[in-house]
């Protein structure tokens, strides 16, 4: 019996996944590659506003058809492909991610999913309307390390929550993606390979500068990026937020502390991310938390976790406190997840018969796959991991505003108290670049 693909092309048994990649450059090569190796999916269309990146992909994929513009993908392939991937930046996921769902085809996008918290809502909103295959590209989720942690927190070994501690404190992130100068006062031609406009897609209308945008250093701005909390966090929020299920739950509050020097700097902190931020959420009690309200904590740059996480650190073993990692601390015990690794149950002499959970191989890019086919739904759909990517983006919006508890209306997606933070909850969009918002 064949598998329909919602609204898409009927597939046989034996037949293949025919997949256009949209961004086959630095993490979008990556992204390519791990589809190419599926054995059932070929890679029939391939997008890049980058010549450059677009003839390094045609090398790999030589039949595939090239375009520069996705919209022109998605309107000249039509019913020959059944899914795409969004591997472009932060600003132009949820335009892509819409229209492709609108179009009938699967998704799978790069995290953090989109550049503003009502575009987060708006993606998993249609995602669930569309039924859809859809995917975050959260790759450690399939992990072994990441899996086990999941399952070990659902057992509720640690008892009730108390606190969880994220943080992302990697050596020399701070100088590869943030220490930028100030914005140029004029820029320069763009060169031939490159389609400026086309790149700047939702972003407000800037001027090309070579070295500061294109192709990394977009991360950096407020215009492309979401900082290093919105490029990491969905690594390191994803097994805590499925092994506590949290679902759909929304925090109460949200504040931020931030780098002084960029705190104090106008021009960069309306331009620019601070290369340090310490974002508090403040979650309802619940059953996972004994009905008791509890925090998490996200922790980046030079501003590190406190030292109740630093001891039970050293307690697991670690000399250093592992600069990516998840700690959930509860009533009966802690979990220590380093980013990659394995899980550590504290205090070890409780744990030391405790028996890890036996968790399956998986390939994040081949369960996206599978489950077009007519396989299970893949790990990290958008109606699972859209709302834990709102949370995350809420806390850049607390990072503009610090210092101020933001009191966080999720239904009516409001921030009650601060008129200037709600105003940054939604972007004004280039004309003819609009992002329909859905309720």
């Amino acid at each position: 019996m064949g598998c329909v693909s919602a609204r898409g092309r009927k597939l046989s048994p034996n037949s293949k996944v025919a997949h256009a990649c949209i961004g086959v450059g630095g993490m979008g090569y990556g992204d390519l590659t791990n589809y190419k190796s599926h054995a059932r999916t070929e890679i029939v269309a391939i997008c890049d506003v980058d010549k450059n990146h677009l003839d390094k992909a045609a090398a790999l994929v030589p039949n595939a058809r090239r375009y520069t513009d996705w919209r022109e993908l998605l309107a000249q392939e039509g019913d020959k492909i059944d899914s795409v991937n969004a591997s472009v930046p932060d600003h132009m996921h949820a335009l892509i991610a819409t229209k492709a769902l609108e179009a009938g085809k699967h998704v799978y996008c790069q995290k953090p999913l989109c550049h503003d918290v009502a575009e987060c809502r708006t993606l998993a909103i249609a995602a669930k309307r569309s039924g859809l295959v859809t995917q975050l590209g959260t790759q450690y989720a399939s992990g072994a390390g990441d899996l086990m942690g999941v399952q070990i927190l659902r057992s509720g070994v640690l008892g009730a929550v108390k606190k969880v501690i994220l943080c992302s404190n990697r050596p020399g992130a701070i100088d590869t993606y943030r220490l930028l100068g100030p914005r140029p006062a004029k820029g320069k031609p763009a060169p031939a390979t490159l389609a400026w406009d086309l790149w700047l897609g939702t972003a407000p209308e800037r001027e090309y500068a070579p070295e500061i945008y294109h192709p990394v250093k977009w991360r950096a701005w407020q215009d492309f990026g979401t900082g290093w909390s919105g490029d990491i966090g969905c690594h390191i929020f994803d097994a805590v937020w499925k092994g506590l299920n949290l679902g759909k739950t929304a925090p109460l509050s949200v504040q931020a502390e931030v780098q002084e020097s960029w705190k104090n700097d106008r021009a960069r902190r309306a331009d620019t991310w601070p290369q340090s931020d310490h974002i508090t959420w403040t979650f309802p009690g619940s059953k996972i938390s004994g009905g008791k309200a509890f925090t998490m904590e996200w922790f980046d740059g030079l501003i590190f976790p406190p030292e109740e996480a630093q001891a039970l650190s050293r307690e697991a073993g670690f000399s250093e406190y592992p600069a990516e990692s998840s700690l959930v601390i509860g009533t009966e015990g802690a979990m220590l997840l380093p980013h990659q690794a394995g899980p550590v149950l504290l205090p070890k002499a409780k744990f030391a018969s405790f028996e890890r959970p036996k968790v399956p191989r998986r390939n994040h890019y081949h369960h996206f796959l599978d489950a077009i086919l007519g396989g299970e739904m893949c790990e990290s759909h958008f109606v699972q991991t859209g709302p834990m990517a709102e949370t995350i983006i809420l806390g850049t919006v607390a990072i503009r505003v610090p210092d101020t508890v933001l009191k966080w209306d999720a239904k009516n997606l409001r921030i009650t108290n601060s008129e200037a933070a709600d105003k940054l909850l939604r972007r004004t969009y280039r004309k003819g670049w609009e992002v329909p918002e859905r309720v």
